[in-house]
């Protein structure tokens, strides 16, 4: 059979990152695997992040379209009959920072998938300096995704201070206590960021498996809270996007903005990756892009977000 991993993390928390040396763990390896790029949104900007993992033993595949949510499961359950074919002896699935966990866990109980693959680990990645205060949305998405989870890894640890840290791990459990979850978070965590992981973290991750929780649900579609805005072709340079994303996510008449990321070409005719989160706003160059700026977050106002991104 078939191991499968899910790799789950709030938005921005860093999971793009982490998969890249987790992949690159399990090739040196000599693990043949498959990368699945499963989002809600119409492009897929982490698709392209992940491009230079493409060779003989590593192949991506996507699920992008704004389509709804049983429309979702049933793309993501034929991509993995697909995948099932294909030799692999491990699949990575990357979902949105917006997803239901169970969906995972039920797609594969379903016939045939169930006699293919074998669940090996959920993990989750959530950023040591996680906000102090989010909304009951967004404890419940960060409650939800680390409730399964065999391993938490702390993105952005070296950042982060000692107080820090332990704030963001109260923050967990306590989000964890309030969708009644009985699971308290300690060893499970690494108190690493992905960058220092070493040989012998990896090999511990690699068998970490999951955890089988319960918890208070939360029908989020139902809240109408999360929204994932594209803003296609901008005609504005590096320089003036990374100045504007600045003052949009400080404003509140734009709704609360948890990342934003995309390409850009510079003066030169080069492709700049933004990525954007409360913490920091990054400008970095990369082989390949599209023309493509997302904006994710809640109770998001289009128009507001447009006069900064189109001024």
């Amino acid at each position: 059979m078939v191991k499968i991993d899910l790799i789950t993390g709030f938005l921005g928390s860093g999971k793009t990152t982490f998969i890249k040396k987790y992949a690159k763990y399990l090739l040196d390896k000599g693990m043949s695997i498959g990368i699945l790029e499963n989002d809600f949104g119409a492009v897929n900007v982490d698709m392209l992040l992940l491009q230079d993992l493409m060779g003989d033993n590593c192949e991506l595949e996507m699920i992008s379209g704004g389509c709804d949510k049983e429309t979702h499961r049933r793309r993501f359950r034929t991509k993995l009959i697909a995948m099932g074919m294909c030799g692999y002896d491990r699949v990575i699935v990357e979902p949105s920072g917006i997803y239901d966990v169970d969906e995972f866990f039920d797609v594969l109980h379903d016939e045939p998938l169930d006699k293919w693959y074998e669940i090996g680990n959920v993990i989750t990645i959530v950023d040591a300096k996680l906000e102090p205060e989010l909304s009951e949305e967004a404890d419940y998405l960060l409650a939800s995704e680390a409730a399964n989870a065999g391993s938490i890894i702390l993105s952005r640890a070296e950042e982060a201070t000692k107080e820090q840290i332990e704030n963001t791990i109260e923050h967990l459990n306590r989000a964890l206590e309030q969708v009644q979850c009985k699971r308290r978070l300690d060893r499970e965590i690494m108190r690493k960021d992905g960058a220092e992981l070493s040989e012998e973290d990896f090999d511990k991750i690699l068998k970490s498996g999951y955890v089988a929780e319960n918890y208070r649900k939360m029908e989020l579609d139902e809240k109408k809270g999360f929204d994932s805005l594209y803003f296609m072709e901008l005609k504005i340079s590096a320089d003036e996007l990374k100045t504007q994303v600045a003052k949009m996510m400080q404003d509140p008449e734009c709704g609360v903005i948890f990342r934003v990321k995309g390409f850009v070409k510079d003066d030169a005719g080069s492709w700049m990756q933004l990525n954007a989160t409360g913490h920091e706003i990054s400008m970095k160059p990369i082989g390949d892009g599209q023309e493509v700026v997302i904006v994710i977050g809640e109770q998001l106002k289009e128009d507001c977000i447009r006069k900064y991104l189109e001024n």
